[in-house]
């Protein structure tokens, strides 16, 4: 078994916009679940030398033997100043990626 969800959001006003994604599948006795999330805001700024935001890359990966678990989290955000007709723009951007997997619920019950 195996579903989908998937959100496009955009705001054109605001220069902003939101895409998530979530599968969640049952294969050969592993329950996964993984989900991605990418946003972006586009600033009209006056320079280059504006401030931007740092950087940033975080990441998380957990095994719990004992439960027969694991899990993944990684998160990136970051910034890039391009032209546009002139103007010059910010685009702030966070992308997260998150995995979990899990022994499936059918194959604790044929081992009970």
């Amino acid at each position: 078994m195996r579903n989908l969800l998937y959100k496009n959001l955009t705001s054109l006003d605001r220069g902003r916009k939101i895409i998530a994604s979530s599968e969640i599948a049952d294969k050969e006795g592993v329950h996964s679940i993984v989900r991605r999330h990418f946003a972006y805001i586009i600033k009209q700024i006056e320079s280059v030398d504006a401030k931007r935001p740092q950087p940033y890359l975080y990441v998380l990966k957990e095994k719990n033997s004992k439960e027969k678990r694991e899990h993944f989290f990684c998160k990136i955000k970051g910034s890039i100043v391009v032209e546009n007709k002139g103007k010059l723009l910010l685009i702030s951007f966070i992308h997260t990626l998150r995995v979990q997997l899990t022994i499936s619920e059918k194959l604790i019950e044929k081992i009970s």
